[in-house]
C-alpha cells in the first residue's frame, strides 16, 4: 500500500510538472528538470508516473478534474476556466498549442457544456436563437479562449499575462460586451457571409 508521503510526493511532482509544461511545453520539459524543481530524483518521478507521457497524462487529468469541479460558476464552462488557478490556465494554453489529448477532450467538453448553457438561455429568453447552435458554441468558446492561446501577443497589448486573473477577466469582459451590445450597426457583413453560405450550399 502507498503511504501518505507517497501521495504528497506524487502531488508535488504533478504540480511542478504543471508549471514546467505550462511554461516550456511538453517537448521543452525534461523529467530531470521536474525532479530538480521538486528536489527528488528522476527515478522517483518515473516510479510514480512511469514516463514523461504518463506525467503529462496525470496533468491532463488533474486539469480536467479542476475545470469540472469549478463550483457555482459551472453553469458556464468558460466561467470555470476563468476561475481556475493560474497554473491551470497556463497549462491549458500550452496544451492547446501542443495538441495534447487532454486539451482536445477538454475543448470538446467545454463546447458541449456551453452549447447546452446557451440552449438553456434560448429557452429562458436571454440568448438569441441560432440557426447553428453547435457552430455558435464553438465560435463563442474559441473567442473567449483565444487570449490564452495567443498569450504573448495579447499580454503585450493588454499589459498583463492572459493567464493571470485580471487580464483574463479584462479580455473576457471586452468579448462579452461585444456579444451583449453588438459591434456592427447594420447587417452588411452578416448578409455578405449569408450569401456566400447560400452559394456554397447550392453547389
Amino acid at each position: 500500500m502507498s503511504s501518505a508521503s507517497d501521495f504528497t510526493a506524487r502531488a508535488r511532482i504533478r504540480d511542478a510538472a504543471l508549471l514546467r509544461f505550462g511554461a516550456d511545453g511538453i517537448a521543452g520539459t525534461s523529467v530531470r528538470g521536474i525532479a530538480a524543481d521538486v528536489g527528488v530524483s528522476a527515478a522517483l518521478v518515473l516510479h510514480h508516473f512511469g514516463s514523461k507521457d504518463g506525467l503529462r497524462q496525470a496533468c491532463d487529468d488533474y486539469v480536467l478534474d479542476s475545470i469540472r469541479s469549478g463550483g457555482e460558476a459551472g453553469t458556464d464552462a468558460l466561467g470555470e476556466v476563468l476561475q481556475a488557478a493560474t497554473p491551470v490556465r497556463r497549462y491549458l494554453a500550452r496544451a492547446f498549442l501542443d495538441g495534447s489529448g487532454g486539451a482536445s477532450a477538454l475543448f470538446t467538453e467545454i463546447v458541449e457544456r456551453t452549447e447546452a448553457w446557451l440552449a438553456d438561455g434560448e429557452r429562458e429568453g436571454w440568448v438569441h436563437p441560432s440557426d447553428d447552435s453547435r457552430a455558435r458554441a464553438v465560435v463563442y468558446v474559441s473567442w473567449l479562449l483565444a487570449p490564452l492561446v495567443l498569450g504573448d501577443h495579447v499580454g503585450r497589448l493588454l499589459g498583463g499575462d492572459p493567464a493571470e486573473t485580471a487580464t483574463a477577466v479584462r479580455g473576457a469582459k471586452a468579448g462579452l460586451e461585444i456579444l451583449t451590445n453588438g459591434l456592427f450597426t447594420d447587417d452588411r457583413w452578416l448578409a455578405a457571409y449569408a450569401a456566400v453560405d447560400g452559394e456554397e450550399r447550392s453547389k
